[in-house]
């Protein structure tokens, strides 16, 4: 069995969810390396595609499930305030 982490997630205050630490990190790292630092940011799309080259075989066979990924990862950092979301649509992200 594989060791699992708490995330949380902005649109539900207070809750959390067990996950699987090894892809959670190697996701966030990913997603912490393309996604810039200033607005305008990046869509959950764009930063998909982005970070499907800095994933690994064993963990995201052929980026498999990386969409589900980048949105856990992206709503955990936003609850914990390292991704700021645009005030408007579409979904845009940047690191605070």
């Amino acid at each position: 069995m594989s060791e699992k982490i708490e995330v949380e997630n902005v649109g539900q205050p207070g809750k959390t969810y067990k996950v699987d630490a090894a892809k959670y990190a190697e996701m966030r790292k990913a997603v912490l390396t393309v996604t810039p630092s200033e607005p305008p940011g990046l869509t959950p799309a764009e930063i998909i595609e982005a970070g499907k080259p800095h994933l690994s075989g064993p963990l995201f066979p052929g980026g498999e499930t990386a969409g589900w990924w980048v949105k856990c990862v992206q709503l955990d950092l936003e609850a914990k305030g390292v991704l700021k979301r645009a005030p408007k649509a579409p979904v845009r992200l940047w690191q605070t």
